[in-house]
């Protein structure tokens, strides 16, 4: 019979890996949903991503002979891919119609604080935790800084009625994509993560379609008409953003805290400026590199806190005596012999 204790911990090679990509490639999917709706209409942009994704992870799924999840894990899996990619993700994309890749991303790094206040399982560790309470009003101040001092030198100023609708929305999806993932994380259910992850694309694909018919863009849209830097863009996003990146964000969400695997959005965006910068040629202002550096401080203060909980948890667990077995555990050890 398996305990608490016997629980085998994730190789940290592996953990390590998963947040590289998170941090990184996810950084990278801002100028690349930016390059990819300069020729491709947002939402059948969106659809494209999630369904090619999707066919290519149910084919391998199928090809490894994974059973298909229960009607109860598909219903979940369609709620979460609702919630991510249809509402999170795709605010990002119509957002960065309006909004340059970088500040986009800056945006969506309050995503922590909104971890933090949403997982109510959470509040407890998160918030007697000096470091993690510190660290998510620091980062989420130096956002603020960075976005209440745009002027036209950066291409971006909250006068512009189409850019503050951007920021609005990037909100809204940035709460979405926090209400996803906790439900992903409190609400397991049978099956394997590659397949639950194929429906949850699958699904978004079909209503990024719907969305876009809704919103006209088959009419505008000529598809001969695409840039071969708009099809190298959606084939990142795909293989890249898509495939690596976001499933590495689902597994990490089974090994370690919602708010730990939050930070993302701090580091996505010195990641999404510095690409901005050298390929789009988006600008770089002081009070940009100063409120980065404010961000960045705040993940470093944000992961010592959650690696402090970690280890006095670990401890306790050591040291604390091992339980003396239940009339319940007894008949089970009875029954094992048998």
């Amino acid at each position: 019979m398996k305990t608490l204790n016997n629980i085998k911990e994730p190789s940290k090679t592996l953990v390590f890996a998963a947040f590289a990509a998170i941090y990184l490639i996810w950084g990278s999917t801002y100028l690349g949903i930016s390059v990819a709706i300069q020729s491709i209409p947002p939402m059948i942009m969106g659809g494209m991503r999630f369904l090619i994704a999707g066919v290519l992870l149910l084919g391998w799924c199928f090809y490894n002979k994974e059973k298909f999840p229960s009607k109860t894990a598909i219903l979940k899996s369609c709620i979460t891919g609702l919630l991510l990619l249809l509402w999170g993700n795709g605010a990002v994309i119509w957002a960065e119609q309006y909004l340059p890749s970088s500040l986009t991303a800056i945006v969506v790094a309050g995503a922590p604080l909104w971890m933090a206040l949403l997982d109510k399982r959470e509040w407890k560790r998160s918030f007697t935790s000096l470091p993690i309470v510190a660290g998510l009003l620091i980062g989420f101040s130096g956002v603020i800084i960075l976005v209440t001092s745009g002027n036209q030198s950066t291409h971006f100023s909250l006068q512009d009625h189409k850019q503050l609708m951007g920021l609005l929305v990037l909100l809204t999806g940035s709460i979405a994509w926090v209400g996803g993932s906790l439900f992903t994380k409190y609400s397991p259910t049978d099956g394997s993560t590659l397949m639950k992850v194929s429906i949850q694309m699958l699904v978004a694909s079909l209503a990024f379609f719907t969305v876009a018919a809704i919103r006209g863009e088959y009419q505008s849209y000529d598809i001969s008409q695409t840039t071969n830097q708009s099809w190298l863009a959606l084939t990142y996003l795909v293989t890249f953003g898509s495939l690596i990146g976001y499933l590495s964000y689902v597994w990490l969400l089974s090994v370690r805290s919602p708010a730990q695997v939050g930070t993302y959005a701090y580091v996505n965006p010195p990641v999404a400026v510095l690409l901005g910068w050298l390929i789009l040629s988006e600008p770089i202002s002081g009070i940009q590199t100063f409120s980065l550096a404010i961000i960045l401080f705040g993940v470093m203060l944000v992961n010592k806190g959650n690696s402090q909980k970690a280890k006095a948890l670990k401890k306790e667990t050591e040291e604390k005596p091992p339980m003396a077995p239940t009339d319940e555990m007894k008949l089970v050890l009875e029954e094992e012999k048998q």
